[in-house]
């Protein structure tokens, strides 16, 4: 049977907006002429016995675990998680302990794209739109939200737009066996800056990364920086998304991929 891949992936560039400014990557290119010297040096030969002059192509690249596209470990967002499965909780997994399996399952979008940038989803929304789509949420499927944000990265508003997933929409999902989501946004939350607002209208802290800390209760990863999700169908494919193996580190970059079988 023919397989069509669809990149979700967004390119991890230098010199764009696609972080704050202080959480920028930074990316340095080297050609094959650049780094011809220090070989033929080294090997004792002049630099044009090296084919054409040249030797390898090479980056040099400062970066967090949280820039480019990239999927969350539970350690994230708490020190415990499971609170609301275990006495106590347990610690949370990082994410060179997140199960594999978690990371290859069939997928299910949400669209909401129509939510003003800031919106909190809350269940009600998540409830219509499956209604909408005919789709009946089934353990360890995984859940992409498509908002505003995507159509932006890489501008000067990213940061700021998009909706995001409230701490109760996020429960409801989990609830129902979900383990990994994701979201084309900054954040799985919404945008800090409308979050800000929030909390300094009502002195409401527990608004801060409320999507986020839902993990204590229900240890679960997610995607953020995902792209091209409005080419996905609303459901009818596999999303792949294994992180590289960073030891005890609280993200791991992806290269986020949704499989259709046609």
């Amino acid at each position: 049977m023919p397989r069509r891949f669809i990149d979700i992936s967004a390119g991890l560039k230098a010199g764009i907006a696609s972080d704050p400014p202080n959480m920028l990557p930074e990316i340095d290119y080297h050609d094959h002429h650049e780094t011809a010297p220090r070989m033929a040096e080294y090997m004792g030969v002049p630099v044009d016995a090296l084919p054409e002059g040249e030797y390898a192509a090479v980056e040099s690249v400062r970066i967090s675990t949280h820039n480019g596209t990239h999927l969350d470990a539970p350690y994230h967002y708490f020190s415990r998680m499971d609170e609301a499965l275990v006495p106590g909780g347990r610690p949370s997994w990082r994410i060179d302990e997140v199960p594999l399996e978690w990371c290859f399952q069939p997928g299910v979008k949400l669209d909401f794209r129509h939510l003003p940038d800031g919106h909190v989803v809350q269940p009600a929304e998540v409830e219509a739109e499956l209604a909408r789509i005919g789709h009946t949420i089934r353990p360890l499927e995984i859940v992409v939200v498509n908002t505003r944000a995507g159509s932006r990265y890489g501008e000067s508003d990213y940061i700021d737009s998009g909706c995001g997933m409230g701490k109760a929409a996020t429960m409801w999902l989990l609830e129902r066996g979900v383990r990994v989501v994701g979201t084309d946004g900054w954040s799985w939350d919404a945008p800090f800056s409308h979050t800000r607002r929030r909390v300094q209208e009502t002195g409401d802290a527990s608004l801060i990364w409320e999507g986020h800390r839902a993990g204590r209760e229900i240890g679960y990863c997610h995607m953020e920086k995902l792209s091209n999700l409005e080419a996905l169908p609303p459901d009818g494919f596999t999303v792949s998304c294994f992180p590289v193996k960073i030891h005890r580190a609280s993200a791991g970059w992806i290269r986020a991929v949704a499989i259709i079988e046609e």
